[in-house]
């Protein structure tokens, strides 16, 4: 495997040692790999490690457009064969990336590859009678076969997410993994989390408010639900939640 044919994106928010810590593990000199930043608005210095990190590509946002099209802007500017799309806050090496995109090259039958992570992590996908299925750990074999997982770290080919017209910006920080989820069952193809590629993703408060995290889940499930269940399935979900202050998404989380 080229490590040129591999890019990591990863959407940065007020969690600049974390990422600091992420970055470091990526960025050997040796390692090749394609590593873009989009920093989605952060106050807390993130945007100084472009100084400690120059062969990173960042991208400044002037405030947080959501989780989705962060990504997407990362996704448009990564160059590689093979996107792994990471949160700020996992440490996984330069050496278990190469080796998620291996097992993508050798593997026509999946589509989209994670590493295992130190919580929980799968899940199924959402339905209008469990709109809202709970991550568990992933357990089984050496090649742990989900419907759903975490957004924290997943690996998808560049082709695939070309062709699904990468992800879907009615969701705001809250759905992007369940689109691409739903997009690889829907192509038949497999999604598996590999028990020998480890990556930690770390266990600090989220920096944006709970209420918001709350209203914007909330509003990503009854996006989902509208879009591939019927628009009923998302204005029941939409009008169960009422309480949490959902609205309607526009992509800016």
């Amino acid at each position: 495997m080229e490590a040129n044919k591999i890019s990591v994106v990863i959407v940065a928010y007020n969690r600049v040692e974390q990422l600091r810590r992420s970055l470091t593990a990526l960025t050997p000199p040796e390692c090749g790999i394609q590593v873009v930043v989009v920093d989605n608005g952060s106050r807390d210095g993130t945007a100084g490690l472009a100084d400690e990190f120059p062969s990173v590509r960042f991208s400044r946002l002037p405030r947080n457009f959501g989780l989705t099209r962060a990504l997407n802007i990362g996704i448009r500017a990564a160059d590689g064969d093979y996107v792994l799309l990471l949160h700020d806050d996992v440490l996984i090496d330069a050496t278990a990336v190469v080796a998620l995109a291996e097992f993508l090259e050798n593997r026509s039958d999946v589509a989209s590859v994670c590493p295992l992570l130190n919580g929980p992590q799968v899940r199924a996908l959402a339905t209008p009678s469990r709109p809202d299925p709970p991550l568990e750990p992933a357990t089984g074999g050496d090649e742990i076969a989900a419907e759903c997982v975490s957004g924290a770290a997943i690996m998808v080919r560049a082709a695939f997410l070309r062709n699904m017209g990468h992800i879907d910006e009615r969701y705001g920080n809250y759905g992007s993994a369940l689109e691409i989820c739903q997009k690889v069952a829907s192509a038949n193809r497999k999604l598996v989390v590999l028990k020998n590629v480890t990556a930690t993703h770390g266990q600090d408060p989220s920096p944006m408010q709970a209420s918001t995290l709350k209203r914007d889940r909330a509003s990503g499930i009854a996006a989902f639900l509208g879009k591939h269940h019927g628009l009923g399935a998302g204005m029941a979900y939409r009008l169960k939640t009422a309480s949490f202050g959902a609205s309607k998404i526009d992509g800016s989380g």
